[in-house]
């Protein structure tokens, strides 16, 4: 049967519209989008004597959960068949995601043998009905978890409900949820039982769990780990930031489960080998100039940045240079300062000028984009003059600052008149006051008056004569 739920090949139906086809792929969908969990069979080209196949089965079922089934009627399948299975206290309808020695590979990882008892069997292959019939079913499982969300308000539960799953006799629904705390909800089984008709069970999963059962996007771009590929959730703790020099942020370290993202751990084993090799500044360095605190390190070019107290330039040492003024601080010598460590090679300062950049560049590059930004909005200064009809050129001094006016204005000078000469202090005030004059209003002053404009009076009697 192969895939048939994503979308590369399209196909028509009844009333026209396109449908998706599905990649036939029996190995798994080709394009890896269109099923949670979805796992490549790297053994599928290995063909084997049927009586020698191994006859346990991967079974998938609604959000990615997995199970295996033993297939002891030696049915004839294909990765990407519906099947009917023992659910234990029914039957349900599953697809079939492994099959061959992989499965085998797969029971090792989690540790479960092959002569288990609780690995079920494998009824039969599902019918085209049966696929219709249980289609039919799983619209029922969005209704029945808005309701039962209600139910929750209304006993007013500390618990989130996040999926609902009904079996394909109709006769049981599964109930996931997530709660910190131990709850009580005996009442709400039996409101439940008694409006839906059905045996209801109450199944508690981790808050990664519920992420992986829901899906999304994470903020690196890709779909989450746990719905696509990650089902082993290993304890992530904050040290982990730590060792790889990641700022201990609470908002940017947790996922969308509201934990510490699992991809932390995906690396840390690399940044632990490689910190063996750097050292240790427990305390403060000393040099003559004054006393020196580790800033940053890189930890995979071996670079350790220090700076002063009160300075803000950093200056690179490599590890080895490090590890030299650890030695000279211990034995009680301190150095002239960091840019003058001895045993620097000229290549050991090619490599740091190279590495050596502004601290915050993108930031400064955004500030400056800004600033033109600004600049381009603000309106030049119209220093320009206008000429009148009468071709006439007048200075537009509306547009100036007032603090143009002001130069424009001489200041008055205050002058000390001793009273001994009555005629020099005639003169001299005279003088003052014209000069006052002639600089602060004098134009206004000095203009002539406008002759008025002598219009004929309306409606006056006629000339007699």
């Amino acid at each position: 049967m192969g895939c048939s739920s994503c979308s590369t090949t399209s196909t028509k139906d009844a009333t026209g519209a396109k449908t998706g086809g599905g990649c036939n792929n029996t190995t798994g969908c080709s394009t890896g989008g269109c099923n949670k969990l979805n796992t490549f069979d790297w053994l599928s080209d290995m063909s084997l004597p049927a009586e020698n196949r191994f006859n346990i089965v991967e079974v998938r079922f609604k959000n990615g959960r997995k199970e295996f089934y033993r297939n002891s009627k030696n049915l004839d399948l294909t990765t990407g068949d519906s099947i009917i299975v023992d659910a234990g206290s029914g039957i349900h309808v599953g697809t079939v995601s492994l099959q061959g020695e992989i499965v085998r590979l797969q029971m090792l990882k989690k540790k479960i043998k092959e002569t288990d008892a609780s690995i079920l069997e494998i009824l039969r292959i599902a019918s085209e009905q049966e696929n219709d019939k249980f289609k039919n079913i799983q619209e029922r499982n969005m209704p029945t978890m808005f309701r039962a969300r209600q139910v929750i308000q209304e006993l007013k539960l500390d618990m989130k409900l996040s999926d609902v799953e009904y079996q394909f006799d109709n006769t049981k629904a599964t109930f996931y949820y997530s709660a910190e705390n131990r709850i009580d909800f005996r009442v709400l089984i039996k409101m439940l039982a008694s409006e839906f008709k059905v045996r209801i069970e109450m199944r508690q999963i981790t808050l990664r769990q519920e992420a992986g059962r829901l899906g999304g996007i994470g903020v690196c771009g890709r779909e989450l780990c746990c719905s696509t590929w990650l089902s082993d959730f290993k304890n992530v703790s904050a040290s982990a930031g730590r060792y790889q020099n990641l700022s201990l942020n609470p908002a940017k370290l947790s996922g969308q489960c509201g934990r510490l993202k699992c991809c932390l751990n995906y690396e840390l084993e690399t940044y632990m080998e490689a910190l063996k090799e750097i050292p240790q500044v427990e305390a403060r360095l000393k040099t003559r100039q004054g006393d020196v605190f580790l800033r940053k390190t890189d930890i995979f070019k071996k670079i350790m940045w220090f700076g002063y107290e009160f300075d803000n330039n950093w200056i690179p040492l490599t590890v080895e240079q490090t590890k030299e003024m650890i030695k000279l601080n211990k034995n009680g010598t301190f150095p002239e300062s960091l840019s003058n460590l001895a045993h620097i090679t000229a290549s050991e300062h090619a490599e740091i000028a190279k590495i050596k950049v502004p601290l915050n560049s993108d930031l400064t590059r955004l500030d400056q984009k800004f600033r033109e930004k600004q600049q381009t909005k603000k309106k030049p200064f119209n220093n320009k003059t206008t000429t009148n009809n009468n071709n006439k050129t007048t200075n537009n001094n509306t547009n100036k600052p007032k603090n143009d006016f002001k130069k424009e204005v001489n200041p008055v000078v205050k002058t000390v008149i001793k009273p001994t000469d009555p005629t020099l202090v005639g003169n001299v005030t005279n003088n003052v006051v014209n000069n006052t004059l002639n600089t602060v209003g004098g134009d206004e002053i000095n203009k002539k008056p406008k002759r008025k404009r002598y219009r004929k009076p309306k409606n006056l009697p006629p000339k007699t004569e």
